[in-house]
C-alpha cells in the first residue's frame, strides 16, 4: 500500500510578509502616544506638585502665604522714651523700603544676577537653556532669576518641612524643588510688582556674618545705611549674595575683592557706571567698619533676663515667637533714668571700693573673715570647688590631682573688671584661682527704681558690669534686709490700733517665747548696748531704728502677724515667724520685693505688680497686647499714709538714720523724702529704701559672700554704703529737667486720718543733724542660735 502524505494547506503554502515592515508604523504610534503622555504629564505635573499629590512632593506655599509672606524678623526693645536698646532674633533682619536703598545697589543686583529682570515673568527661559548647555559642557552657571531666589528665601522650599516622599530621591528631589521655585516665582510675579519683589528680595537674603536683609548688612560691614552705600560697597554686598560664606570680606578678603570686581565689571557692561569709574573702583581695597550684632543685641543690662522670661512666657501662651515675629516690645524702663542710676551706682561703688581696699590693706589681710574678724583659711580653695569651672576640670582630670592642680594654677592673660579705667576692663595675667580671689575682693550692689502708682520699673541696675558679673542683685539675689524690715513691724502695729504717737520705752527687755516646745528667751541689744530710758513715740523709734523698741513692738503685735503683713504688701520670699523678724532675720529678700512692698505705702495701700513691659506691637505697629497696671488693695489708705509719714521721720525726727541725705542737693521747693537704712550683722549687707512723692528706690550693697564686709559702722552701715547711691541718683533725676520729676511734698491724705500722728518731739531747722547708728548687733539671742537655737546663724 502506497504511503499516504497529508496535503499542505493553501495558507501554509503562501509566502509570509516580512514582519519588519510593520515596525515603523508601530514606532510612530508609540511616539505619538509618548508625546501625548508627555504633554499630559507637563500639563498635570504642576498641579500634582502644587497640591502635593499623595504626599509625594511636599508642601508648597499656599495662596495666603503668597499674599502675605512671613519673613523672620528681629523683635525690638524700646524704652519708655522711645530709644531702641536691643533686639531678639535668629535671623537679624530689619526691613526697609526700596526708596531707602541706593539706586546703585538695585542696578548692581540686576546687572549681576538677572539682566532680563524687567522682561521675564518669573522664569528666564534663555538663562535656563544657557544653564543646561553650560552644565553639559561641565561648567557651573546658574539660571535662577531674582524672583526664583526670592521664592526660595521666602518659603524655604528645599528644607525638610517642604519635602515629600520624592524629596529623598537624588536628582528627583532637585527637579521637584526647582519646579516649586518656578511655580512660586510665577505666582509672585502675578501678585507683586517688580519693585515690590526687589524690596522683598533685599530684605530677605543673607549677606553673611548673621546679617539678613540689606539694612543689617550695611550696618554690619560698613556701619552705614542702605541709602548711603557707595558704589564699591554696593558691589561688594551684591557679590556676597552668590556665596555669603566664601565671599565674606571679613574672613576671605581676597575672594571677596575678586567677586566685588566681577560685580563692578557687570555694572560697567550694563552701563550703570562709565568705564573709567569702574576701573578706579576696582583698584580700591575693601574697607570695612565691621560689627556683628549678637542674637540678643543691645547693651548688656541685667533687666534683659527678666524681660526675656516675661515675653517668652507671653509668647508661649499666644503662639508668637520673640525671635522671629518682628515684635516691638515697649518697656517701662526710661533710658535716661537708667543711665542716671548706673552712673550714681558706679560713682559711689568706685569710691567705696577704694575705701574697702584700703581698709583691708591696712589690716594686712583679705576681706573674707569669720565672726571674730579672723581671715578664713583656705577660703578661695573652698569657693573654687563650688564653681562650674572647677567641676569641669575635676571631671577632665579625674584621679589626676597633679594635673588638676596645675590647671587651677596655670596663668594666662584674662580680661577682667577694674575701676581704674573708664571702660572698666583691663587684661591681667592670672590663673583661675587668682581670678576668683581677684573678684572676691569687689563689693557688689543692686538698685531698682519704680513708679509706685503704676508699677512701672524706671531703672534696674543689677550689678557693677554685666559683662563680668552676671548675677543680678535686683531680683535674683536675696539677702537679709536688716533694719529696712522694721517698717513692717510698725505697719502691723498701725493697722491694728496703734498710732505714730504711741510710746514704748527704750530699755533693756527680755522676750520669752516657745520654740519646738521648749521655753526660750531673747534679750535684744541696741547697737551701742546703751538704753536712753526715753518713752519714745513709735515714729521717733523707727526713725532712729531703735532695736529695743522694735523688739517690744514685735512681741505686742505678734511676729506671725509681722510676716503676714510683709507678705501682704509685696514680700514674696519665705519668712520665718521669729521674735527677731523685725530686725531682718526672718529670711532673705530681694531689692525687687522690697521696692514693691514699700511702694504700697505711697500708692494709698494698693499693691502694684512691678512691670517691665507696657505693650507689644506686631511688625506693622499694631498693638496686640497692652499690659495695664495690676493693683489690689493690701492695706487701708489711712495706714498707708501713716506709714509714709513714719518713713519721713528718718529725715524729720532728731537723730533719724537718713540724716546723711542733707549733704545732697535735694532740698528745693520744701522737698520731702522718706526712707529707711538697714545693716545686717557684721555689716555684711547695707540697704537704703528711699521714697519721694513720685518714685520708690531700693539699694543694696555688700560682698558676694556674707563673710566679705567692713568691720565697723563708720564704713559698713547702710547709711554710708547704700544711702549715697540713692542721694546721687535723686540729684541727677532732679537736675534732668526733661524727666519732669520735681522736688516737693508728699501727697496729702486722701482719707480722714483718725489717729494722732503729729507728734514731733522737738522742732529743729532743716540742717544736717547727727544720725543714729543703724545696724544689728550680736546679742545673746545670736549666742543661743549658735548654741543650738532654731533661728538662722546670721541676724
Amino acid at each position: 500500500m502506497a504511503d499516504l502524505k497529508p496535503l499542505a494547506s493553501a495558507s501554509s503554502a503562501a509566502p509570509k510578509k516580512p514582519a519588519r515592515r510593520r515596525w515603523p508604523v508601530r514606532l510612530a504610534s508609540w511616539a505619538w502616544v509618548g508625546f501625548g503622555l508627555l504633554v499630559i504629564f507637563f500639563l498635570v505635573y504642576p498641579f500634582l506638585v502644587s497640591t502635593n499629590f499623595m504626599f509625594l512632593f511636599g508642601k508648597s506655599p499656599s495662596l495666603a502665604d503668597l499674599e502675605n509672606p512671613k519673613v523672620e524678623q528681629a523683635s525690638e526693645l524700646y524704652t519708655s522714651d522711645g530709644v531702641l536698646i536691643g533686639k531678639y532674633f535668629r535671623e537679624n533682619r530689619s526691613p526697609v523700603a526700596l526708596s531707602q536703598m541706593s539706586p546703585l545697589l538695585i542696578k548692581a543686583l540686576i546687572a549681576t544676577e538677572d539682566v532680563r529682570y524687567y522682561e521675564h515673568a518669573g522664569i528666564d527661559l534663555t538663562a535656563v537653556l544657557g544653564g543646561v548647555l553650560s552644565s553639559l559642557r561641565g561648567e557651573k552657571r546658574g539660571g535662577s532669576t531674582i524672583t526664583q531666589q526670592l521664592a526660595k528665601n521666602l518659603y524655604k522650599i528645599r528644607r525638610q518641612q517642604s519635602r515629600g516622599a520624592l524629596g529623598y530621591i537624588p536628582v528627583v528631589s532637585t527637579i521637584v524643588a526647582k519646579t516649586k521655585e518656578w511655580l512660586t516665582a510665577v505666582e509672585l510675579e502675578r501678585r507683586y510688582t517688580k519693585q515690590e519683589i526687589l524690596r522683598m528680595y533685599f530684605n530677605t537674603v543673607e549677606y553673611g556674618s548673621s546679617a539678613f536683609g540689606i539694612k543689617v548688612a550695611a550696618k554690619t560691614f560698613f556701619n552705614t545705611s542702605p541709602d548711603s552705600l557707595r558704589p564699591e560697597q554696593a558691589a561688594m554686598l551684591v557679590g556676597v549674595l552668590n556665596n555669603p560664606t566664601a565671599y565674606n570680606p571679613r574672613f576671605h578678603p581676597v575672594a571677596a575683592l575678586r567677586r566685588r570686581n566681577v560685580v563692578l565689571d557687570r555694572m560697567g557692561q550694563a552701563g550703570v557706571l562709565p568705564p573709567a569709574e569702574i576701573a578706579a573702583l576696582k583698584a580700591t581695597p575693601i574697607v570695612l567698619d565691621y560689627h556683628v550684632e549678637p542674637h540678643i543685641d543691645g547693651p548688656d543690662t541685667y533687666f534683659r533676663s527678666a524681660i526675656s522670661q516675661f515675653v517668652d512666657a507671653w509668647c508661649d501662651s499666644t503662639g508668637h515667637d520673640m525671635y522671629r515675629d518682628g515684635l516691638k516690645i515697649y518697656l517701662t524702663i526710661d533710658s535716661r533714668m537708667q543711665a542716671h542710676a548706673e552712673e550714681a551706682l558706679h560713682e559711689r561703688m568706685k569710691s567705696l571700693q577704694r575705701q574697702f581696699d584700703n581698709f583691708w590693706r591696712n589690716k594686712d589681710k583679705n576681706p573674707w573673715v569669720d565672726e571674730e574678724g579672723n581671715e578664713i583659711p583656705d577660703f578661695i580653695a573652698t569657693q573654687m570647688r563650688r564653681t562650674e569651672s572647677y567641676k569641669s576640670l575635676a571631671n577632665r582630670y579625674r584621679n589626676q590631682p597633679q594635673r588638676l592642680d596645675s590647671a587651677l594654677n596655670a596663668k594666662r592673660p584674662m580680661k577682667v573688671f577694674t575701676w581704674k579705667h573708664d571702660d572698666n576692663d583691663t587684661t591681667l595675667v592670672m590663673s583661675p584661682l587668682d581670678s576668683l580671689a581677684y573678684y572676691k575682693h569687689f563689693l557688689r550692689s543692686g538698685m531698682m527704681c519704680m513708679d509706685p502708682f503704676t508699677g512701672q520699673i524706671k531703672a534696674w541696675v543689677g550689678g557693677l558690669d554685666y559683662r563680668f558679673f552676671k548675677y543680678d542683685h535686683v531680683k535674683q539675689g536675696r539677702r537679709q534686709a536688716g533694719s529696712t524690715f522694721k517698717p513692717f513691724v510698725y505697719l502691723t502695729a498701725l493697722d491694728n490700733g496703734y498710732s505714730p504717737c504711741d510710746r514704748i520705752r527704750d530699755q533693756r527687755v527680755t522676750i520669752n517665747y516657745v520654740e519646738n516646745g521648749q521655753p526660750m528667751e531673747w534679750k535684744p541689744d541696741n547697737v551701742t548696748r546703751e538704753y536712753t530710758g526715753i518713752n519714745m513715740t513709735l515714729r521717733h523709734a523707727m526713725a532712729r531704728s531703735v532695736n529695743s523698741v522694735t523688739a517690744q513692738l514685735t512681741e505686742k503685735v505678734g511676729w506671725e502677724n509681722v510676716a503676714k503683713y510683709a507678705h501682704k504688701v509685696g514680700i514674696t520670699s519665705p519668712l520665718l515667724a521669729v521674735p527677731s523678724i523685725g530686725l531682718g532675720s526672718g529670711g532673705d529678700v530681694s531689692v525687687y520685693e522690697m521696692v514693691d512692698a514699700y511702694s504700697t505705702f505711697l500708692n494709698t495701700g494698693f499693691r502694684s505688680e512691678p512691670r517691665l513691659v507696657t505693650r507689644i506691637e506686631d511688625r506693622n505697629g499694631n498693638v496686640i497686647k497692652q499690659f495695664d497696671p495690676v493693683q489690689k488693695r493690701a492695706i487701708s489708705a489711712e495706714t498707708a499714709w501713716l506709714m509714709t509719714y513714719m518713713l519721713r521721720g528718718g529725715m524729720e525726727e532728731p537723730g533719724g538714720t537718713s540724716q546723711a541725705l542733707w549733704d545732697y542737693e535735694l532740698w528745693k521747693n520744701d522737698n520731702q523724702i522718706g526712707g529707711k537704712t538697714g545693716t545686717t550683722s557684721n555689716y555684711s549687707d547695707g540697704w537704703y529704701m528711699g521714697m519721694t512723692k513720685d518714685l520708690m528706690t531700693g539699694v543694696w550693697v555688700g560682698g558676694e559672700d556674707r563673710s566679705i564686709h567692713f568691720t565697723g559702722s563708720q564704713q559698713g552701715e547702710g547709711g554710708r554704703t547704700a544711702l549715697p547711691i540713692f542721694g546721687k541718683f535723686m540729684e541727677k533725676i532732679y537736675k534732668d529737667k526733661e524727666l519732669g520729676y520735681t522736688p516737693g511734698q508728699f501727697p496729702k491724705p486722701s482719707v480722714k486720718i483718725g489717729k494722732k500722728y503729729n507728734c514731733v518731739s522737738e522742732s529743729e531747722p532743716r540742717r544736717r543733724r547727727a544720725e543714729a547708728v543703724d545696724t544689728i548687733a550680736a546679742d545673746n539671742l545670736l549666742e543661743q542660735m549658735n548654741n543650738g537655737g532654731g533661728l538662722p546663724d546670721s541676724l
